[in-house]
């Protein structure tokens, strides 16, 4: 028996399409269109991306970003829900009419399911970032990582109610990479975010000081992706200030989804993926050393200009800290003449300890070290250490 089409079918498909559209990426929330400000930053476009193609993206990891145009930002928050401060921060954009990624942790998702619907309700991209946020994720047991992955899966897909509504996109925590767990994360389809620069807003730090790493990292690239957390007071107390400076200084936020059947990738040339300040492609063909939470500071010499200010910015002691010098120094503390070259960072913290007098040799060595040492002041305690 023949069957005849149904006229509505057209139709219905038509409409399952827009809605499955809709639920990633619907119409960018441009500044004119924000309801009660019309001064708003905005959501200036969205972009769709495909995994499969470009599964790992992020230079302080890797040779690809994303394929932003001058003075474009993607806005990231990782580690969330927590109700105290994810709903400031889905508040304070909201009044700017912008839209983020957020890389939800499993077990945060699973203890407030109705915030991860609240950031799906407000047309934000909804990723995960591992169930339990291990500090060493890359070192793990592949049973125990891949339990991570997929339980972290499960309970952000079970808060949302729908597993089609969570985008295949996974933040390692702490951007602690690992082959294995690329390779873990490549076989289930998911595109890993590294980022091209933090505003360390994990640290025990004020919200000034995440303003101030945050565009100065920015400025000094030009354009990229930014990370956050929103389970922290600094950066909710900062997240107005930085919103209101790049709507100042002439940024553009752009919105990143997944691509689907109905909704196919943005079309794009290779070269828009590898940024300016990724020097050839022999270096954009493989992940670059970048900048890891909690991993030794690389020497700033042979740091890219770009990563410099990170690295800086780590490299600094905290107050009342006592620096040594990192090469040897010979003192004559009869000669006419003393020349110190104080080298370490930050000079007028830097303290040399002198011996007795009544003991002081002709001649003093101090002793050299591979690399400052610190004393009285606090480590940077590792991403994730915050949860509770």
């Amino acid at each position: 028996m023949r069957r005849t089409a149904s006229p509505h079918r057209p139709a219905l498909l038509t409409a399952l399409g827009l809605a499955i559209l809709t639920t990633f990426a619907g119409p960018p929330a441009r500044a004119a269109d924000c309801p009660g400000n019309p001064d708003a930053l905005g959501t200036s476009r969205t972009i769709v991306v495909d995994p499969q193609e470009h599964p790992r993206i992020g230079t302080m990891q890797y040779g690809e970003t994303l394929p932003l145009e001058d003075h474009e930002v993607v806005l990231t928050f990782d580690d969330g829900p927590l109700p105290a401060h994810t709903n400031p921060v889905l508040e304070t954009l909201a009044s700017q009419c912008v839209k983020a990624t957020f890389f939800m942790v499993g077990r945060m998702a699973k203890e407030y399911p109705q915030d991860v619907r609240r950031v799906r309700d407000a047309g934000h991209t909804i990723g995960t970032h591992s169930e339990n946020h291990p500090t060493f994720f890359g070192k793990l047991p592949q049973e125990r990582m891949a339990a991570e992955i997929d339980d972290g899966i499960a309970h952000v897909s079970a808060a949302l109610g729908d597993p089609s509504q969570l985008a295949p996109f996974f933040r390692i925590p702490g951007l602690r990479r690992g082959d294995l767990l690329e390779a873990e994360l490549s076989k289930r389809g998911l595109m890993t975010w590294s980022a091209d620069f933090p505003a360390d807003d994990w640290r025990h730090i004020s919200s000034k000081q995440v303003i101030n790493y945050a565009l100065t990292r920015l400025e000094a690239k030009g354009k990229g992706v930014l990370l956050l957390h929103d389970i922290q007071a600094r950066t909710q107390a900062a997240l107005p200030v930085i919103l209101r400076e790049l709507k100042a200084r002439g940024y553009r936020i752009v919105h990143v989804v997944p691509a689907t059947p109905q909704q196919p990738k943005t079309p794009t040339d290779p070269a828009q993926w590898v940024p300016h300040w990724i020097k050839g492609p022999a270096i954009a063909a493989k992940a670059s050393p970048g900048f890891v939470f909690g991993t030794e500071t690389p020497t700033l010499r042979r740091a890219p200009r770009s990563e410099r200010a990170v690295l800086m910015a780590r490299n600094r002691p905290a107050a009342g800290a006592h620096v040594l010098l990192q090469s040897p120094q010979t003192f004559r503390f009869k000669a006419k003449s003393m020349r110190v070259d104080i080298s370490a960072v930050n000079r007028p913290r830097s303290l040399l300890r002198m011996p007795d007098r009544s003991a002081r040799p002709e001649n003093a060595t101090l002793r050299s070290l591979p690399a400052p040492i610190r004393t009285g002041s606090r480590t940077d305690a590792p991403a994730g250490s915050h949860l509770r």
